[in-house]
């Protein structure tokens, strides 16, 4: 298949753009979600969203249990979280469409969200720790929001 371009920059106009709601899953949006595969395999990511590939469309792809015997990549189309844990926990992330870039964030430590699979089938999955953060960060994406707009103030680099 094919690796795609991915957008960069904090203030790009596609990436700040709020993703519309995918109405038909055909053709087009299943050979997206194949090329989007693809393109986070090959930059080692560990989710993508269609806005960082400058498709403004509610779709992601994550890959669950990263570098583990029980990696699996998934696609999510239309995700919505429906559920986030009082819990929270701080930790760093980056972002292929900001690299070099590393903040901590905060995020609820378990959630849950509805999607649509490939077969238009409505899914419902409980999803903690590294996985649930990745999903948050990649919904953020089709929200025209950035990791670094919820990077913690206080918990930046320290000075040298």
């Amino acid at each position: 298949m094919t690796k795609l371009k991915i957008e960069t920059g904090v203030e790009n106009q596609i990436l700040r753009a709020k993703a519309v709601p995918v109405e038909k899953i055909d053709k087009s949006i299943k050979k997206l979600i194949q090329n989007m595969v693809d393109t986070v395999d090959k930059a080692n990511g560990l989710g993508l969203a269609a806005p960082q590939v400058g498709v403004g469309k509610r779709v992601i792809v994550i890959i669950f249990n990263y570098d583990t015997d029980h990696e699996i990549i998934m696609p999510f189309i239309n995700p919505e979280i429906v559920y986030f844990s009082k819990k929270e926990n701080i930790c760093e992330e980056g972002c292929l469409s900001l690299p070099g870039v590393w903040k901590s964030v905060k995020r609820s430590s378990l959630i849950r969200v509805k999607f649509l699979d490939l077969k238009g089938t409505d899914q419902l999955l409980e999803i903690e720790n590294i996985n649930a953060r990745v999903v948050q960060h990649e919904i953020d994406h089709l929200d025209g929001i950035l990791f670094v707009d919820r990077a913690e103030k206080d918990m930046e680099e320290p000075k040298n």
